[in-house]
């Protein structure tokens, strides 16, 4: 009997959470974010780091993207599509 097991990459994450949020009004990267670092807490990537993957995995798939994670320093929540 053969076992297979496949690893978990953050980009696959990032992409299968798009994926799954497809017919969505839009994907909230805040929400995307907690899931991610639930289904991955060892994720070493940075909040910054996974806001662009998953908006470029948006841009990708044609799903709109809220850009709501806070930040110290930054603008105000928008949402692109």
């Amino acid at each position: 009997m053969s076992h297979t097991f496949h690893t978990a990459t953050v980009e696959g994450a990032t992409e299968a959470y798009v994926l799954s949020r497809g017919k969505a009004r839009y994907l909230s990267i805040a929400q995307a974010i907690r899931a991610i670092r639930t289904l991955m807490p060892a994720c070493k990537a940075t909040n910054c780091e996974l806001e662009e993957m998953l908006a470029a995995a948006c841009v990708v798939h044609g799903v709109p993207v809220a850009f709501d994670a806070k930040t110290a320093d930054g603008p105000e929540p928008r949402l692109h599509s």
